[in-house]
């Protein structure tokens, strides 16, 4: 869509601007910060709000926004966003509002059938109105746009942020940090606002996704030339929740109500009618709509308190998640200062009122909950810039990451909530002899056992020479960076080899598998501790039993036959528990499988002191005989 330039900006042109981009499921909008403050681009006082749809005519021509929603005709894709990095069999019972088809893409991940021809990605769609916004800022600002920073939500897995940078570079864009919505909000919350600490939450509630952040702001002392610092305590959320939820319900509420039969190609414009209605209804108390269903009109009336009541099972979710973030962060709501509203869909009597009774204050909504994330975004996209450095960032990640290692135990590098950018690095080894490659299964997740977390990928580290068993150091890195995408290294340190990957999953974690994860982690934590502490023991010893008895063929003759006798049976205990547990290692007690072991190692002493005697001495020399020749 071609845009002419404003008469005369009396902003002054940047050179090479960074722009700050709230790319979201409804709307969309692109910001800059001068050294006169934030503000939306797009002409006017308020700037320019994008409704994040986009229209497909012919090939090569697309509407996006306002005009897609005017125009007839082609296909009309929205709430790309709720699809980016998960497959078509994850978003099934939700596609099934949308206009456009959702079939199966490249590799399975999701996608919208345009015609016979065409299917394109929801990150092509995105990036239509990335193109959109980016040509917006160009109008605006007199310049070229190259850059962005682009925020995304809080519980976006790492599938997900890459689809976003890939729909950046598609419209053009170079992401140089991507950045959590609710921290957006709260940079946006911050700027000249305090003169004290505040420990705020973050509430986000948008069209297809929710999130809330617990962080304190604590500003620099005046005079003191410091900067400002936000930190992130926790975060909770669910990336497939939002006022979609709620507009289908209210169009179920319809088709209930009034024995509504529509056709699946008519359900997409009853959902429609069904936003129209409840965006209608934040400002007053009833309304009617019209709708086409099976060629007559329909005429359809709603209040407020049936919203309220449609969104009810939505909103104790939201509540749910803040008890959680609460939690993480270790803190109360009566340590919270301030609850800020960020998001279209919190503008819903029945998300103010939940809010303000779980945390016993009332929320603050000085700020416009559909322009917050884009002004912090800017903000941001200032301080990559250098044009701000009165204001510091600390986030965090939402999922613990590791690696699997025998047995099938998960050993965790870099913990949840972790702030970023965050590095961790831990030592291991073989547990095979002459092993010459060593697959690393990177994994995210909060159980202890492997096939209870997500998989992210796996690094083949090739070329290590051939060592026994226990004898390889491979040091294994992780690099979670600012925009939270992970990078994993492995380097076996006796050879030099190396291997590396920037992990990305072929699509995210539905929301089924994140309060899965977190919920069974909780519920199974005892019992997987104690499997995860059997399955260590197990290693452990194999590993033991094999140096016992290779150093005991070595030096057999020197020891007395009662000893060896009595190493023997311990060996053998030890062996059964290792038998048992590759079998199963519940069966196992834990802790008389580590009485047995302490047992060895103790008594396996005389072996390994008689080895290395007889090593370093060479011809035996000073053991009680000598060992008989062939």
């Amino acid at each position: 869509m071609a845009l002419s330039p404003p008469s005369r900006s009396p902003h002054a042109q940047p050179v090479d601007p960074v722009v700050g981009i709230d790319l979201g499921t409804t709307n969309s909008l692109v910001a800059f910060c001068s050294e006169s403050g934030p503000r939306i681009l797009g002409g006017g006082v308020e700037g320019r709000i994008v409704p994040s749809i986009v229209r497909f005519l012919e090939p090569g021509r697309t509407l996006v926004g306002d005009a897609a929603r005017r125009e007839r005709g082609g296909v009309l894709v929205r709430s790309a966003k709720r699809l980016m990095g998960r497959s078509a069999a994850e978003v099934e019972g939700f596609a099934r509002s949308l206009a456009a088809p959702v079939v199966p893409g490249p590799r399975g991940i999701a996608a919208f059938r345009i015609d016979e021809a065409r299917v394109v990605t929801p990150q092509e769609v995105a990036a239509e109105v990335l193109r959109e916004l980016r040509a917006i800022a160009e109008a605006d600002l007199g310049t070229t746009v190259r850059k962005a920073v682009v925020t995304v939500p809080a519980y976006f897995d790492d599938a997900q942020r890459q689809a976003t940078r890939d729909a950046a570079r598609i419209a053009g864009l170079e992401v140089v940090r991507i950045v959590n919505e609710p921290t957006a909000a709260s940079l946006a919350y911050g700027i000249g606002s305090l003169r004290s600490a505040e420990r705020i939450v973050v509430f986000d509630l948008g069209g297809g996704t929710f999130d809330v952040t617990v962080l304190d702001i604590v500003p620099s002392p005046d005079g003191a030339g410091g900067a400002d610092c936000f930190e992130v305590l926790a975060t909770a959320g669910d990336t497939a929740l939002g006022g979609d939820d709620v507009d289908r319900a209210i169009a179920q509420l319809w088709i209930e109500r009034e024995g509504l039969r529509p056709s699946l190609a008519e359900l997409p414009a009853l959902v429609e009618k069904a936003e129209e209605a409840k965006v209608a209804l934040s400002s007053q108390e009833s309304v009617e709509v019209s709708v086409e269903l099976g060629g007559m009109q329909r005429s359809l009336r709603l209040v407020r308190a049936e919203v309220d009541a449609a969104a009810g099972t939505f909103v104790a979710r939201t509540i749910d998640l803040c008890a959680r973030a609460l939690r993480d962060a270790k803190t109360d709501r009566s340590a919270v200062n301030r609850v800020i509203l960020v998001g279209g869909s919190t503008r819903l009597s029945a998300v103010r009122a939940a809010a303000a009774d779980f945390f016993g204050i009332e929320p603050y909504i000085a700020l416009d909950p559909d322009r917050v994330v884009a002004l912090g975004a800017s903000v941001q996209a200032a301080i990559v810039a250098g044009g701000r450095k009165d204001l510091l960032l600390l986030d965090v990640i939402p999922l613990s990451l590791g690696i699997e290692t025998v047995g099938g135990a998960v050993a965790k590098l870099i913990m949840r909530n972790s702030p970023i950018p965050a590095r961790a690095h831990e030592h291991f080894s073989t547990s095979k002899d002459g092993q010459t490659s060593i697959r690393i299964h990177v994994l995210q997740g909060e159980r202890e056992l492997a096939e209870h977390c997500r998989s992210l990928g796996t690094i083949d580290l090739r070329g290590v020479p051939p060592m026994p068993a226990g004898i390889p150091q491979v040091e294994v890195t992780f690099l979670v960076d600012q925009n939270g995408v992970l990078s994993v290294k492995a380097r076996e340190k006796r050879s030099g080899q190396e291997a590396s990957i920037q992990v990305v999953p072929a699509y995210g974690l539905t929301q089924e598998e994140v309060d899965r994860i977190e919920q069974e982690s909780v519920e199974h934590a005892r019992a997987d501790m104690t499997l995860h502490r059997v399955i260590d023991l197990r290693v452990h010893a194999e590993l033991d039993l094999k140096w016992i008895g290779e150093a005991l063929a070595r030096v057999r003759p020197f020891l007395e036959p009662g000893y060896v006798d009595e190493l023997s049976k311990s060996m053998d205990a030890v062996r059964a528990l290792c038998d048992s547990a590759a079998v199963d290692p519940r069966s196992v007690d834990a802790d008389g499988f580590h009485r047995a072991k302490q047992a060895l190692d103790v008594l396996s002493m005389r072996v390994h002191e008689a080895s290395i005697t007889q090593s370093l001495r060479g011809d035996g020399t000073g053991l009680t005989a000598r060992v008989p020749g062939p």
